[in-house]
């Protein structure tokens, strides 16, 4: 861990969020050895980010399809908009999903995106995100994780993707 300042330490670089993208891959794909098909979906911008770089990855170790959609929430008030997922449900049904966020804190955010997946039945539905907080709230299960690290409640990470060679997570 790098500090950036007195009040943001960096907790993963370009390099390491990279390494880990890369690993997370490996794993999905090795739990996933049986499929014929997956579908990556992305929460939000970041997500989708994080989504996006794995499927790389993904489609790097698989010939199966694999493909990537968005999922959009609004992480504030869930419940003020409707949850929208860019695929047609009719695509999901059946099919294995795993559900992409940058960072997981207390399950609220991926909890609320599976909602539109509520209305089919998905083969099978996982998790995945780069940091993983531990302060669930809602019931959340995080299957593929990044980095596992516990925070205080007031501190909060951020993933920044905005510059294509200079990926990081830090800490606030």
């Amino acid at each position: 861990m790098n500090s950036i300042d007195a009040n943001i330490i960096e907790i993963l670089n370009h390099r390491q969020i990279l390494q880990k993208v890369r690993r997370l891959a490996i794993e999905i794909m090795e739990r996933n050895t049986q499929e014929h098909e997956l579908i990556v979906a992305g929460v939000n911008n970041r997500g989708m980010h994080f989504a996006g770089l794995l499927v790389e990855q993904l489609r790097e170790l698989s010939d199966a399809p694999i493909h990537l959609t968005r999922i959009r929430v609004n992480p504030a008030n869930p419940v003020a908009e409707p949850v929208t997922i860019e695929m047609d449900l009719s695509e999901l049904d059946g099919k294995p999903v795993l559900v992409v966020d940058d960072v997981a804190n207390t399950g609220r955010t991926l909890f609320y995106a599976c909602k539109p997946l509520l209305d089919i039945l998905p083969k099978q539905l996982e998790t995945a995100v780069l940091v993983d907080r531990t302060h669930k709230s809602f019931p959340i299960q995080v299957d593929y994780c990044g980095m596992s690290l516990a925070t205080t409640l007031k501190e909060n990470i951020e993933v920044h993707f905005k510059d294509e060679n200079n990926y990081r997570a830090v800490l606030k």
